[in-house]
């Protein structure tokens, strides 16, 4: 006899007289748009509630562009490349090795939870399946790290002029998940 292996999930009671929601058009919810070419879209718990220990991001970057640098505290990421070509940058904290992979359609890169990693687009347009063990997605974006401390923490750790710094990092005035932000030619 079958018994379920995850009793956990809520609604889902083998036996059941109602069906939960399993279908949801992931273009229906954009986690962050640069512009048309630059978008992330996103399926998660939200969106389908029995879907607790999976996220699934859909991907499209165009040649310059990149997922900033970035962690995810809570699951571990499984980058799948559909089309075109990246290159994946994944800062290893246990020997503070940089590791880069140059990753093709049909390859895979995996992601430790809470390592720094960041994608970049070669092509001139690339889509990938980005896939997380949480039904939530969660990400500490660099461009927050840089915009939210205080330019003197960084002089009074690192000796550096946080005047300077301060001008050098005011540009970035939001989160940027997909950068280059828009510039202001005008200046």
């Amino acid at each position: 006899m079958f018994t379920p292996m995850n009793r956990r999930r809520q609604g889902m009671r083998w036996g059941s007289p109602t069906s939960p929601e399993l279908f949801f058009d992931v273009s229906d919810n954009v986690g962050f748009r640069r512009d048309p070419q630059n978008v992330l879209y996103e399926v998660t718990s939200a969106q389908i509630p029995e879907m607790q220990d999976l996220a699934l991001g859909d991907l499209f970057l165009s040649r310059a562009h990149i997922r900033e640098p970035h962690w995810h505290p809570n699951s571990d990421e499984l980058d799948f490349i559909i089309s075109g070509e990246v290159i994946i940058s994944i800062l290893n904290p246990s020997t503070l090795e940089l590791q880069t992979y140059h990753v093709k359609p049909g390859q895979v890169t995996f992601l430790p939870k809470g390592w720094w990693h960041w994608i970049t687009c070669v092509t001139e347009e690339a889509h990938l399946l980005v896939a997380f063990n949480d039904g939530q997605i969660q990400s500490i974006e660099g461009s927050d790290v840089l915009r939210l401390t205080p330019p003197d923490v960084f002089e009074l750790a690192y000796d550096v002029n946080a005047r300077k710094l301060d001008r050098v990092l005011s540009p970035i005035d939001e989160t940027v998940v997909i950068g280059p932000p828009e510039s202001d030619d005008s200046n």
